[in-house]
């Protein structure tokens, strides 16, 4: 019964992966495929999958779109393209229309329908980040009470949407910043006294730790995904002891070291006991550099979800923007740390293990998997653009050292190039697939 909970567990987990990669693929191809035309290149095939076709049908431009048999990719072929990368030389075509091929097109129409795949899937993430701060909207400056979630026994709330919150415990609540700060100087206890303006009258009632043992989000991949942690289950014990707010939780993790932990959840009026192991990783600073921290891959949550107004759709495209960009440079950052050896070769993940995060991704919702989807498209789009050859980015190289040299890189040096960095890609594939079953 277990092989055939885990056989059903890995078809779903292929599906949803197959679904994020498609929508993925299919953003990235048509950037390539729509700025060509723009460009004046004639796209030949629009390919979603690699190797035999399954279906196809032929545009009024002559564009062939088809579904292959092997879904793991997709491609653009253009007019006079030697193969589906656009790498090497092209085949030959009647000069009439080598205008119209991606080897003949002017340089710029090159450097735009080449970029365009990268580009378009950051704007897919962007849209996506976009939406769900369009959706979900800000916390209102003041702090207020919005929604309240569940709470397990011994945790008295008295709270009610709308209440202006004014202290906690004694201590004064000016932004939503102070919630971080008073919960470390409260007695360890799973309810205290809220100070809150209620229709105009300021009055005092018992409510629930700032900062409980909520787990407001896990990370797909994470041991806390693995373990069936899911969000909004609260933390009621850590190996037997009681644990009261997110903080403590922390400490246990911590203390660990990557021994198992078996963790007493609240979820929906019911106990549930899981156990995990800790994972040592490499955590980004905000000054700069890497620290290794023992997780379970959660953040914690409150009670009490705060009081949200809808916010402009430029501030949200802003926000979204910026999200792209933060994880632009964290991958830049990253990347830099594993050449330089301050983390770990186990940071390179392969196939594997971004299918089993995609898939848990899923089984955390709707939501969760859209963000994901998200999250994918704009490493996907910054792997293409690194300067290897047979990548966008590799394309790119070529079309700057034309820019600067006055003339394309030969014949030989192309065939070369191209061959070096298709070993480059398979060899890191197999390096990511290894550290997958290996790390």
């Amino acid at each position: 019964m277990d092989f055939i909970a885990g056989l059903g567990g890995g078809i779903w987990t292929l599906f949803a992966f197959l679904i994020a990669l498609s929508v993925i693929v299919t953003v990235h191809e048509y950037g390539h495929y729509i700025v060509g035309r723009w460009s004046g290149i004639r796209a030949e095939v629009f390919s979603l999958g690699f190797g035999p076709r399954l279906a196809s049908r032929r545009d009024r431009r002559g564009t062939r779109w088809q579904l292959a048999a092997i879904p793991l990719g997709g491609y653009v072929k253009f007019l006079g393209d030697g193969n589906a990368a656009s790498a090497g030389k092209g085949v030959a075509v009647d000069p009439a229309l080598r205008r119209q091929t991606l080897e003949g097109a002017p340089l710029w129409a090159r450097v735009a329908t080449v970029s365009a795949g990268p580009v378009f899937n950051f704007i897919l993430s962007a849209l996506i980040f976009s939406g769900f701060m369009l959706v979900r909207g800000v916390p209102v400056e003041t702090p207020t009470v919005g929604e309240l979630a569940p709470m397990p026994p011994g945790v008295v709330n008295e709270l009610q949407p709308g209440d202006e919150i004014l202290g906690i415990g004694g201590q004064a609540i000016a932004g939503w910043a102070d919630m971080f700060t008073v919960s470390d100087d409260l007695p360890e206890t799973r309810s205290h006294d809220w100070t809150v303006r209620r229709d105009g009258a300021e009055i005092t009632v018992t409510g629930p730790d700032p900062l409980p043992a909520r787990i407001g989000g896990v990370a797909p991949g994470s041991a806390a995904a693995s373990s069936g942690i899911m969000p909004g289950d609260v933390v009621l014990a850590v190996d037997g002891t009681p644990v009261s707010r997110f903080s403590e939780l922390r400490g246990f993790v911590e203390a660990a070291q990557g021994d198992p932990l078996e963790i007493t959840l609240w979820r929906d009026g019911e106990e549930i006991a899981v156990t995990l192991s800790p994972k040592e990783q490499d955590i980004p600073l905000p000054e700069g550099g890497f620290e290794k921290r023992w997780l379970i891959g959660v953040t914690g949550d409150g009670y009490v979800a705060p009081a949200t107004q809808a916010v402009g759709p430029l501030a949200a495209l802003g926000a979204g923007v910026m999200q792209v960009w933060e994880i632009i440079t964290s991958s830049l950052s990253g990347i830099w740390a594993l050449i330089t050896g301050q983390i770990g070769s186990c940071n390179l993940s392969g196939a594997i293990t971004i299918a089993e995060t995609t898939g848990q991704a899923a089984d955390a919702g709707a939501a969760n998997f859209i963000w994901w989807i998200a999250v994918l498209s704009v490493a996907i789009g910054f792997l293409n653009l690194l300067p290897i050859p047979v990548l966008d980015g590799g394309h790119l190289a070529f079309y700057a050292w034309e820019a600067l040299s006055g003339r394309a890189p030969s014949d030989r040096a192309l065939n070369l190039l191209t061959s070096i960095g298709l070993a480059l890609v398979v060899g890191l594939m197999f390096f990511g697939l290894s550290n997958d079953l290996r790390c």
